[in-house]
């Protein structure tokens, strides 16, 4: 056999290798069970889970809540809005949720409490044990809501990709990304209100779902970045349910005295 010719075959059989091996991958990533499935036959989410939990490796907070890894950040601009905030000293800017504010998104979809999936063709209702949060998501791909002020949670739009559901967020406050002031106080994570979160719910196995968030913060970072989590479901929770959560304070001052002096 000629030289030409050895290396043809070579690298014939090194093409031959390559695609086994993507073909393996892709087999490697379709689920090996049966995906549950509502009556119009999109994957079924309904049931009661676990708040989104790092997945093993990532940064974790010091505190039950769930935060961002900090390598998966795309570079801040550097002329953008302060992505790090210090303490303040007031506890209304220091930590809001003491004082009954909300948790915000994406912050408030980390917090370490139960949740519930309701799902019906047109909606999926995601309920929040933390706070009683709640978000109803239209699942039909309509535009976003135009003329509206913006909220700590947002304008929320879902629709199919295939088995996977894709919620995208967007007309949110400017307000807290997450949790990590808990493990550094130095380092209080805002979003703008040009955030923009694109979710990616599928299932990974029966009792785990595949959570992927993309966060594109144009006023701060100069690129969209995401990260995955993973949220399991906890059918023994169904049962108690949902906790009641009750939280009245945010129209009272520390003292009597409202403001920082």
């Amino acid at each position: 056999m000629s030289t030409r010719t050895t290396v043809m075959a070579a690298l014939v059989a090194i093409g031959l290798l390559s695609s086994v091996a993507a073909i393996h991958d892709v087999a490697a990533q379709a689920p090996s069970f049966s995906v549950p499935r509502t009556a119009a036959g999109k994957p079924d989410f309904n049931g009661v889970y676990e708040w989104p939990r790092a997945l093993p490796g990532a940064e974790t907070c010091r505190c039950s809540a769930t935060i961002f890894d900090r390598k998966n950040f795309s570079p801040l601009l550097d002329k953008g809005e302060p992505f790090l905030e210090p303490r303040t000293g007031d506890p209304r800017h220091d930590e809001p949720r003491a004082f009954c504010m909300p948790a915000g998104f994406p912050s408030g979809m980390l917090s370490a409490n139960a949740m519930q999936f309701a799902q019906t063709g047109e909606y999926l209702i995601i309920l929040h044990e933390f706070q009683g949060m709640k978000r109803i998501v239209p699942l039909d791909g309509r535009p976003h809501r135009k003329g509206i002020e913006p909220s700590y949670y947002g304008d929320s739009v879902g629709h199919w990709e295939g088995d996977t559901l894709v919620i995208v967020t967007k007309n949110l406050k400017r307000w807290s990304l997450d949790d990590y002031y808990y493990t550094d106080p130095k380092q209080y994570r805002m979003h703008s209100d040009a955030l923009t979160v694109t979710e990616r719910i599928s299932f990974k196995s029966p009792t785990q779902l595949r959570y992927v968030m993309t966060l594109d913060d144009p006023k701060t970072f100069t690129k969209a970045w995401s990260q995955e989590f993973g949220i399991t479901a906890r059918p023994e929770w169904k049962e108690l349910g949902l906790i009641e959560y009750i939280c009245e304070e945010n129209n009272r001052c520390p003292g009597g005295v409202c403001g920082s002096k």
